[in-house]
């Protein structure tokens, strides 16, 4: 879904940089390596689930109106079509 304030290149690069800077040292632990996190580009909060509607429905129960960016933990990409997901630098 597209957020009414933030563009599509806006919420990536606020995803991005708050998984960087502050969540992923938190969840990038060997139980989450695979697992999917939605996190709300305003807010910080994430949610952590095996499915990125599932995790995103979680979160906006709580904000119905949040700038969600998706990852997958410890992986380059959520998803993986024609070829094989990278792990990230460990």
């Amino acid at each position: 879904m597209s957020h009414p304030t933030l563009s599509s290149q806006e919420v990536a690069r606020r995803g991005k940089e708050l998984y960087e800077k502050s969540i992923r040292a938190k969840v990038e632990t060997e139980e989450n390596i695979g697992k999917i996190i939605s996190i709300n580009v305003e807010t910080g909060d994430y949610e952590i689930g095996d499915d990125l509607v599932a995790t995103s429905l979680r979160l906006r129960a709580k904000q119905p109106d949040a700038a969600l960016w998706g990852e997958r933990i410890g992986f380059d990409a959520v998803y993986a079509v024609g070829s094989t997901l990278l792990r990230t630098a460990q």
